[in-house]
């Protein structure tokens, strides 16, 4: 087996893998729809059995099952190399029929094309072109997730588990417009925080009211004056509800809090200053609830992750890549669970696209080939 056999099979694989992606991205799949979350996992899977590829799933009962597949020599017990990525979306049921897949002057549309369903046509390629000529030096672990958009709630522990017992991780979210590979992310903490006051006529009964809305607001300049712009820590409140009527003191307020961090051990920090705003009482009668609602631990490159992205560096060269770098996101992705266990991790080392989240998501075509070439590049001489 050779280097080319694996490139120059996965070069025929274009429209096989064009396909393959019309097929993922025309399944609805937002994150709590499990059944078309599911739906894609079969999709894969049905990918696997037609390659002789052994795969298998995790089951949960709320959110979509966690897909797993393994190329590996029989009896084989070394460390895998782990191909992972998330299925899910953040679009609602009916988009995926609203906006199908298309393409328009090379580029593909559509709900997750770029985020991150092409990474997941990209990572299965690859697994099948090792299960077809063999060469690879580990191990290979596919896992394919279900509810990244909205923190990784049920996955999580299996990323965990899956990381630890990984020797080197590549998350195929989509590479950056640039044509980059991301080596460091930010944290991230999804907070709800809710107000309870005491309703009371505004006009007739004023002073037996107790406004939430009026300690939320108190609350939200607290808490927006955590931001540090000079140490990437930044607080968001992006959502804010609450109150009965216009001639009602506010009875309940809520707010929903994003906080972003780069540097681990400022995480416990900001979130101890976090609760000690919530603890102080702005407005006397006033009481207040903070909710973890979702967490990503951030990816830092350590000296295992950077050994990593050079040899990544050096494959995507050998197939053209030559402008490619590595690139700091503000963004969080399922990356951080498998650096914070302390396993190199690259990330976004999927096809080039941008814009994702809105309706202009959108994929590079042309970067799906060399991409995949350049993992598999990687894998052969890792």
């Amino acid at each position: 087996m050779s280097e080319a056999q694996i490139t120059n099979w996965l070069a025929t694989q274009r429209q096989a893998m064009i396909e393959l992606l019309r097929d993922v991205v025309n399944i609805d799949s937002g994150s709590y729809d499990k059944a078309g979350v599911d739906a894609v996992g079969a999709r894969f899977e049905r990918h696997f059995a037609e390659h002789g590829i052994e795969s298998w799933r995790e089951n949960h009962g709320t959110f979509g099952d966690a897909i797993h597949a393994l190329v590996a020599k029989p009896g084989s017990n070394e460390r895998p190399l782990l191909l992972m990525g998330h299925r899910d979306t953040v679009f609602g049921k009916g988009e995926a029929e609203r906006r199908p897949f298309t393409i328009k002057d090379g580029r593909a549309y559509g709900p997750g094309v770029a985020d991150m369903k092409a990474g997941l046509v990209m990572n299965v390629f690859v697994a099948t072109a090792f299960q077809k000529f063999g060469g690879s030096p580990h191990p290979i672990k596919v896992l394919i997730t279900s509810d990244e958009e909205i923190a990784s709630p049920s996955s999580r522990p299996v990323i965990e588990r899956e990381g630890r017992a990984a020797r080197a991780v590549y998350n195929s979210e989509p590479g950056r417009p640039s044509g980059n590979v991301v080596t460091s992310r930010k944290g991230g903490i999804f907070m709800h925080l809710g107000i309870t006051g005491k309703a009371a006529h505004s006009g007739a009964n004023f002073a037996a009211g107790v406004s939430a809305i009026g300690e939320l607001a108190h609350k939200i300049v607290a808490i927006h004056a955590l931001t540090d712009l000079a140490k990437q820590i930044t607080l968001n409140v992006g959502l804010i509800a609450g109150g009965q009527s216009v001639n009602t003191t506010a009875p309940y307020a809520e707010g929903q809090i994003d906080l972003r961090y780069v540097e681990p051990n400022d995480r416990d920090a900001v979130m101890a200053a976090i609760e000690k705003i919530v603890e102080t009482c702005y407005v006397p009668g006033t009481s207040a609830v903070l909710t973890i609602k979702g967490e990503f631990a951030p990816v830092v490159q350590n000296t295992g992750s950077k050994a990593l992205f050079e040899g990544y560096q050096g494959a995507a060269r050998a197939v053209g890549l030559t402008t490619l770098a590595g690139e700091f996101s503000g963004g969080c992705a399922d990356s951080g669970f498998t650096a914070a266990v302390g396993t190199p991790t690259i990330c976004g080392v999927g096809p080039v696209g941008g814009l994702a989240h809105t309706a202009e998501e959108y994929l590079e075509l042309d970067s799906i080939v060399p991409r995949a070439q350049a993992l598999a590049l990687a894998i052969l001489r890792s």
